[in-house]
């Protein structure tokens, strides 16, 4: 029993002792111990790349096929400045300015709807006509409004209302005197526009070239009676100096005549 205890004694001291064996009993431990498993970094470098991840995606231990990466694609719009359409409103026979845009893809102005009154054209001119056919007539002329239109009507001041299509621009008026307000008004299943300062005129006939050429002719005239007004005096003056002389030269050329006095 004794001689046990010694012989445990004696390891337990020659264990301690010994650093050499601690330490490569604890290497040795540490080896034989499970390796630890590392996170694995996965750098993804564009969504739109055809390069292969698949040996990313692969793991030491278990080779499972990698997830499935959705590609997003982002589309761009190239916004174009809208273009207007090309369309006059104070032109007449012209193509609606919607089937334009619908053919187009132009913008038209903004128009009130047909459940609503239209706004009032703008009168542009009262001119008369002077050649052809309709000489002596006075042509109206206006732009369309913003306003779905079934028609138009030209008002003349105490006399009669005429009607016009919706693609009219102007009209014809028999005869106008001088000051006669004419207003047109444009017309749809609500009603009619409201007239107003752009939309009535005073008819105020320009010059024509008769009363042209008779002011030029009647102002000639003035100014040839003027003329023969000065000639007439310039031509008398000089007759009167013409007389004055003759008189002095046969007053010296009589001999009873003498500057000392009478003989």
């Amino acid at each position: 029993m004794t001689s046990l205890r010694k012989n445990l004694a004696v390891l337990i001291l020659f264990l301690s002792a010994s650093p050499l064996l601690h330490s490569h009993l604890f290497t040795h431990a540490a080896s034989t111990s499970a390796p630890a498993t590392r996170a694995q970094i996965i750098f993804v470098t564009g969504l739109n790349s055809d390069d292969n991840y698949e040996d990313d995606y692969l793991d030491d231990d278990n080779h499972s096929t990698p997830p499935k990466v959705v590609e997003s694609v982002q589309t761009t719009l190239l916004q174009q400045k809208p273009q207007l359409c090309q369309y006059n409103p104070c032109l007449e026979n012209q193509e609606p300015c919607n089937q334009i845009s619908e053919r187009t893809g132009c913008l038209c102005p903004g128009v009130s709807g047909g459940d609503e009154p239209p706004h009032a054209p703008r009168i542009q001119v009262l001119q008369p006509i002077s050649e052809g056919g309709d000489r002596g007539k006075i042509e109206v002329q206006w732009c369309a409004p913003s306003s779905v239109v079934s028609g138009y009507r030209v008002v003349i001041e105490g006399r009669e209302t005429l009607e016009f299509q919706k693609v009219s621009r102007r009209g014809l008026v028999i005869s106008l005197e001088v000051g006669t307000k004419v207003c047109v008004e444009a017309v749809n299943s609500a009603g009619h526009s409201t007239p107003s300062d752009f939309s009535c005129k005073r008819y105020d006939p320009p010059e024509s070239s008769d009363h042209k050429l008779l002011a030029g002719v009647i102002g000639g005239g003035v100014a040839l009676f003027l003329l023969l007004i000065i000639a007439a005096v310039i031509l008398w003056k000089h007759q009167m100096r013409k007389k004055a002389k003759r008189d002095s030269a046969d007053g010296l050329g009589n001999p009873s005549y003498s500057t000392e006095g009478t003989l």
